[in-house]
């Protein structure tokens, strides 16, 4: 029998990785005893007695990585010098934007994976971290800015008058931003989506939103869905473009990233003042950067009346909801690796995918390029 250890984050992050209602599907159908750090769920709303009427064990922090035989986590966090037996941490790192931050990691009884590096496929799609929080980070990118405007989204015809409906401009047609598309148009809003990869233009048009493109992008069917880097020809054509609707919008949802690089910069300063007064930005690309060159991650700025905010874990807003979704791509992941590790099977792609490191060393092809940290 395994022991599965759920931990708390310690980074004042109110998610948790795996809620009580699953702990069940954990107990029956892997064979498991479940330790939960105290209060790891109380943030999104799951109780310790409501872990423990499930069957698992309310322990303490200590206990809970001592005992386990594997660590499940959402964000970074320090682990001891050394653990008391082989362990196996399944966490979300995005080691392609901080390697440093993995060398606590490289023990010799450790194998440490990161779901955010899960393979775009479709046997993955149940397992898949980052579509599942962005698609809730997009949803949650319009509800605050619809808070933070100043007009409405929706045309509004009263004895007062008629209110022209709110401009939406989103940058990105990833997952994240086909959310704010459509959230954007349930409150009434004209939309107009941009995104690099032509083949987004079906799915931007079928929400009913405008696609705005540039002829002559570069794509690459490697990239699993994400955009790649751009000719210097073609990012002169992106900026006009995006300069002329940005300001014509009342609100900009920005949501265009490169796994492993900084995000891409769409919006200029020059751009933003060109908007009118109380218009918002929400800049979901943040934490590596930012689309806008005005945004200062997890912070909320006023440009010229302009308001910025720079958020990629818009998902912690909604814990209860995002705790929800992630309880169910980890333990689908769990079952997945536990069902390769007892059939041997060398290969699989979802495993070797998400494999950082194993045994004191990088293994990972992405990441080993990044950083020179081993342990002899």
């Amino acid at each position: 029998m395994k022991f599965i250890g759920i931990l708390k984050e310690q980074n004042e992050d109110p998610r948790v990785c795996v809620g009580p209602f699953v702990i069940k599907k954990i107990i029956s159908e892997l064979d498991a005893t479940v330790l939960v750090e105290k209060n790891a769920g109380l943030k999104s709303g799951f109780t310790n007695e409501m872990y423990e009427a499930v069957g698992a064990q309310v322990v303490s922090r200590e206990d809970a990585i001592d005992k386990s035989d594997i660590l499940l986590f959402i964000n970074h966090f320090t682990p001891p010098t050394s653990f008391n037996k082989e362990k196996t941490l399944i966490g979300i790192l995005n080691p392609l934007f901080y390697p440093d931050k993995l060398s606590s990691f490289l023990q010799k009884d450790v194998n440490l994976y990161s779901l955010d590096l899960m393979p775009r496929s479709s046997k993955a799609q149940a397992m898949d971290v980052l579509s599942s929080m962005a698609s809730l980070s997009g949803y949650k990118a319009v509800i605050k800015a619809a808070d933070l405007h100043s007009a409405v989204f929706p045309m509004f015809t009263t004895a007062a008058g008629t209110i022209k409906p709110a401009k939406v401009l989103v940058l990105g047609a990833g997952v994240a931003g086909l959310q704010a598309i459509a959230t954007a148009k349930r409150l009434g809003a004209i939309v107009s989506a941009f995104d690099v990869r032509k083949s987004a233009g079906e799915e931007v048009k079928s929400l009913g939103a405008k696609f705005i493109e540039v002829e002559g992008a570069v794509e690459n069917e490697q990239a699993g869905g994400y955009a790649i880097e751009q000719t210097a020809d073609y990012l002169e054509r992106q900026r006009q473009l995006i300069d002329k609707h940005v300001s014509e919008a009342s609100i900009v949802i920005s949501t265009a990233n490169i796994p492993g690089r900084p995000a891409p910069r769409l919006i200029e300063e020059q751009s933003v003042d060109k908007m009118k007064y109380g218009s918002v930005i929400v800049d979901l690309a943040s934490e590596q950067g930012g689309n806008c060159s005005l945004t200062e991650d997890e912070k909320i700025i006023d440009h010229k009346g302009v308001t910025i905010l720079g958020n990629s874990a818009l998902s912690r807003e909604i814990s209860t909801t995002a705790s929800q979704m992630l309880s169910n791509n980890y333990v689908n992941f769990l079952k997945h690796l536990l069902s390769i590790e007892a059939s041997d099977v060398k290969n699989d792609p979802i495993v070797l995918g998400c494999l950082i490191a194993s045994s004191g060393e990088i293994v990972h092809e992405r990441v080993k390029p990044l950083t020179k940290e081993s342990i002899s």
